[in-house]
């Protein structure tokens, strides 16, 4: 059997057989990344998720490298995924404590400090050079290793470290905190 392409050109669509070869392809890849990150039984369903996306994609979007896009989607999956358990599980907690019990307060001046610090964070992130930025995305947000960060961006192990130094040192510098 053939590759499938490693782009889609705008107005494409994915012949059923291109989908089963990325599925062969990619489709393990996708099943460890999501058991690492949601556990096994999650994880069909996840991978699912990611090839529907890939089917409903908007006409006109141009797919550069598909297993790029594949992950991308994936962590997209998985942000959405958080949020809606996230925001289950306060209902739930709402619904069963009295507000009366509740500890910790939170105030506007904590609440303003918080949303500061995260667009402070942001910013930060966002000064990065490309390159730097996707790596430190890659090993903060996405949980993977030097080694494939590596891989995936055809750099050395030992650029990447470099990098990922540079990029805490610039956000260390403009957050003014010791460790991020």
């Amino acid at each position: 059997m053939a590759l499938p392409p490693d782009k889609l050109d705008p107005g494409s669509q994915a012949s059923a057989a291109d989908m089963k070869a990325w599925l062969v392809q990619y489709g393990p890849a996708l099943r460890r990344y999501f058991r690492r990150r949601a556990g096994a039984v999650e994880a069909e369903d996840l991978v699912q998720e990611v090839f529907v996306k890939l089917l409903a994609r908007t006409e006109g979007q141009t797919i550069e490298n598909v297993e790029r896009y594949l992950f991308r989607v994936a962590n997209n999956v998985l942000i959405s995924r958080h949020r809606h358990d996230t925001t289950q599980v306060w209902k739930i907690d709402e619904d069963s404590v009295d507000p009366l019990e509740r500890t910790e307060d939170i105030s506007p001046e904590r609440v303003l400090i918080g949303k500061q610090t995260l667009v402070a964070l942001a910013v930060a992130i966002a000064e990065l050079p490309p390159v730097t930025r996707e790596i430190f995305v890659c090993h903060r947000f996405e949980d993977m290793t030097y080694i494939a960060i590596a891989r995936r961006m055809h750099l050395s192990v030992k650029a990447i470290e470099k990098r990922m130094q540079r990029a805490l040192m610039h956000i260390n510098d403009k957050m003014g905190r010791g460790n991020v």
